[in-house]
């Protein structure tokens, strides 16, 4: 039996090697989707058919941002598209400006709910009303590229078991370190994990902010669950039980606002982590069939990111203890020494890798290296903070009661 000194050398390894080792399967699986399936895509794909596109843009309370968001959507090259704007009951202007819109356009439709009932609610109220076959769902801050629906609807022609394409994200409020620091996360961070994901056959989520559904599959599923907090998690999960294929596309861009408070991240990663958690308490159920195996990798990866979370936090409050009030407990070490200089030394190649493989898609990203090394600083501490705070929000949280929502940070210094 290990001694309580063995298992904290133990404990100490796995909050070192665990990301290192994970650092190293992005990389390789990054890599290798992109020399399979990205380099050398540059020619719009052709289409046989062009499917009508149902684009649902659920809104809370967005009147600064809903018209441009709608105006993206609008000026896309896909020939065939209608647009269904859902309010969930905003207390602001929003619902006024989208009935002006739905005036002046002949393919834009709004609905009005009477009563805030979240996210995942007005999905599924946009896609009963839906006349698509295809349902492309985006954030009410997001602009669509105009190209991004050839590149998604390409999936579902040539694959009728994709059940869902999701795109890839691109940050555009780039004024303050914070969001800086967000522009390298989504490209070596996020980028990397869907590439790697979509390689072993798995994908933990689609992007809420832009991700496309066959109609029939999100049908067969029974659409939206709406006591989930994070409903892009969730509806990526049940198609997959479903053995629905899901799929990431880096050519259908879309551009973002990310948080630039500190109030507005840590709001958004903790509901990032309660929402994984939740889940992942849902779907536990997974380990019960052997049809479902290839969804163990991705449930057990998760898992033991939030172990990390909870290990990293203690060992850091064991540290900062001994070191105001020296109490005889063992010493643990989170400072670099020789493998916390290995794995920022990863880290960083892996930040290298990243922004190299995104340079396809904006040329000048590589120069954001500098300030995404700050990642492991600053966004470590800070996402195991919020898994460590969000797990038993998840796990002893009362479900079947809607998740609302809030209009998020949507950034300091940027005209919507």
């Amino acid at each position: 039996m290990l001694d309580s000194y063995s298992l904290l050398e133990f404990l100490e390894d796995y909050v070192f090697y665990y990301p290192l080792a994970m650092s190293i399967i992005w990389m390789i699986g990054a890599s290798y989707f992109y020399m399979r399936r990205e380099q050398g895509r540059k020619k719009l794909p052709e289409l046989e058919a062009y499917p009508l596109v149902s684009v649902l843009v659920p809104a809370r309370n967005e009147e600064k941002a809903i018209a441009s968001t709608l105006k993206a959507i609008l000026a896309s090259s896909y020939p065939q598209l209608e647009v269904i704007a859902i309010d969930d009951a905003s207390t602001d202007s929003t619902a006024m400006i989208l009935q002006q819109i739905e005036s002046e356009e002949a393919n834009v439709r709004v609905l009005l709910l009477d009563k805030n009932m979240g996210k995942p609610y007005a999905l599924r109220c946009g896609a009963l009303a839906s006349k698509g076959d295809i349902l492309l769902c985006i954030d009410a801050d997001a602009y669509l590229d105009p190209y991004a629906l050839h590149w998604i609807v390409a999936h579902f022609i040539n694959g009728p078991r994709v059940g869902a394409v999701t795109g890839n994200p691109r940050v555009r409020n780039r004024t303050s370190l914070l969001a800086k620091i967000q522009v390298g996360e989504y490209s070596s961070i996020i980028g990397m994990i869907k590439r790697t994901q979509r390689i072993l056959g798995k994908v933990l989520t689609v992007s809420g902010v832009i991700a496309a559904f066959r109609k029939q599959a999100v049908f067969d599923v029974g659409l939206w669950d709406t006591d989930m907090i994070t409903d892009d998690i969730n509806i990526t999960w049940k198609l997959e039980k479903r053995f629905w294929d899901i799929r990431y596309e880096p050519n259908a861009l879309c551009w973002i606002l990310v948080p630039e408070s500190f109030r507005g991240l840590w709001k958004q990663r903790v509901r990032w982590a309660q929402g994984g958690v939740e889940v992942i308490r849902r779907h536990r159920d997974i380990w019960k069939s052997w049809k479902q195996r290839r969804l163990w990798p991705v449930y057990l990866e998760y898992v033991l990111s939030v172990i990390w979370s909870y290990t990293y936090v203690i060992f850091g409050c064991i540290w900062l203890i001994n070191l105001v009030y020296p109490t005889g407990w063992p010493e643990v070490h989170i400072l670099p020494e020789w493998k916390g200089s290995l794995l920022a030394l990863v880290c960083l190649v892996q930040f290298l890798v990243g922004l190299s493989l995104d340079k396809k898609y904006e040329r000048h990203i590589p120069g954001y290296l500098f300030w995404v090394i700050w990642y492991p600083f600053a966004y470590w501490l800070l996402m195991a903070l919020a898994t460590v705070y969000a797990t038993p929000r998840a796990l002893f949280r009362k479900m079947g009661k809607p998740a609302v929502w809030t209009s998020p940070d949507r950034g300091l210094f940027t005209k919507l």
